[in-house]
């Protein structure tokens, strides 16, 4: 089996179970038309990499106390984060000064602009995000110094807080742990709340992007609202409400494809 109709299918599964909490390998077999033996080995991998929890006939997105590891990250919802990366180009002109955050959303989005964008400025704590922009034409890029978080390769502590406040950017893009039903920005711990109001805190236009599965995703750590930022582009689907008051505080909201095959970075 190609590895990209592979890749499709969990990315799939994973938006599934974005829209519906719980499902049984026989209902996913159904709706990707497939067998229930490939659901299996499909549901097998994902819980294995720590996205999704069996349990008692059904699967559901796993809730977890910390993140998971950057490589699995990079599997879900790819064709989703591409049409995100998509989008964020044309709120970035040539020339710009941008601060990115962590994350593989935030990688697409780099690796987009690389291929999209000239003589940008680019403050970071991404060390992904640098090795996207290699081969950006013209661009400037300034790394946050302090400890390297090996498992996800980016830098999170005081160090990192305080080079975002030596800077003045255009527009931060940054991502988050999840959201809430009521439209609460969260985050697995405090080092990442930080890190995040550093980023956002440094431009004058703050964009947060996020794939489908961050949304109703509980965790620990809140600050700030879906609202206080200027755009979110993101593949889930917000109830009316959320999006009523978005739009009430100047809030601009992108909804991208989640279904969308992945494709290369314009030339």
């Amino acid at each position: 089996m190609r590895r990209s109709e592979l890749n499709r299918r969990r990315d799939a599964i994973i938006g599934l179970l974005c829209d519906i909490d719980e499902m049984s390998a026989a209902a996913l077999a159904g709706q990707l038309e497939v067998s229930v033996q490939t659901i299996r080995a499909d549901l097998r991998d994902l819980d294995e990499a720590g996205l999704v929890q069996r349990r008692n006939g059904v699967v559901r997105l796993r809730q977890q106390s910390e993140n998971i590891g950057y490589a699995p990250r990079i599997s879900v919802a790819r064709g989703e984060k591409q049409q995100i990366a998509l989008e964020v180009q044309h709120l970035v002109a040539d020339g710009a000064r941008v601060a990115l955050g962590t994350g593989t959303t935030v990688e697409a989005c780099a690796r987009m602009l690389a291929a999209t964008r000239k003589e940008l400025f680019v403050a970071t704590n991404n060390m992904h995000a640098v090795m996207a922009l290699q081969g950006a034409s013209g661009a400037t890029v300034s790394l946050a110094g302090g400890a390297v978080r090996l498992r996800d390769l980016d830098l999170i502590g005081t160090a990192s807080r305080e080079f975002f406040a030596n800077y003045l950017a255009d527009i931060a893009i940054f991502s988050c742990g999840g959201v809430s039903s009521a439209g609460e920005v969260l985050d697995y711990n405090t080092d990442e709340i930080a890190a995040r109001v550093a980023v956002s805190g440094c431009a004058q236009r703050k964009v947060l992007v996020m794939d489908c599965a961050k949304f109703g995703r509980e965790l620990p750590c809140r600050k700030h609202m879906l609202w206080d930022y200027d755009v979110i582009v993101t593949g889930a689907e917000f109830p009316s409400t959320l999006l009523a008051r978005c739009a009430s505080e100047g809030c601009r909201v992108i909804q991208v494809e989640r279904s969308a095959e992945p494709m290369r970075a314009p030339l």
